[in-house]
């Protein structure tokens, strides 16, 4: 079947977001698609899926798939976001996003805005402190 005679509504016409999409790791042949300057330092698909469903935006993860650029197998890193951005009408769900772009970009500027991004930023430091004191042992 034909996926443009579907309905705006059935999952096959819901954009696909993949998180190499907004890393700012990547390189734009690695998969980036938007600025270094706007991107965001390994994002995951929770936190995409966090801010997709604050925006009352119809959203699915897909955990098991994986971008096909990625050469990196890390589970961690797993995960796609479909996200529905017409009505079966045609009319957009959110007129602020009228494109993949324009919801990438947003999503890349709250993503550092999360309570996760925010209180974890201060968590690897004392692991990594630990780690070091164990060497020193020996």
């Amino acid at each position: 079947m034909n996926i443009s005679s579907k309905p705006y509504s059935d999952e096959a016409r819901w954009i696909t977001l993949y998180p190499a999409y907004m890393n700012s790791k990547k390189k734009k042949a690695e998969g980036r698609r938007i600025a270094v300057e706007k991107a965001v330092e390994n994002p995951t698909v929770q936190e995409m899926s966090e801010i997709v469903n604050h925006l009352k935006l119809k959203a699915k993860v897909e955990k098991n798939k994986m971008y096909p650029r990625d050469s990196n197998r890390d589970p961690a890193l797993q995960g796609r976001l479909r996200v529905q951005l017409k009505n079966d009408d045609g009319t957009y769900c959110n007129d602020e996003f009228k494109s993949r772009e324009a919801l990438m970009l947003h999503i890349a500027e709250l993503i550092p805005k999360l309570k996760s991004r925010q209180a974890g930023g201060g968590a690897p430091a004392p692991s990594a402190a630990a780690g070091g004191g164990k060497k020193k042992k020996k």
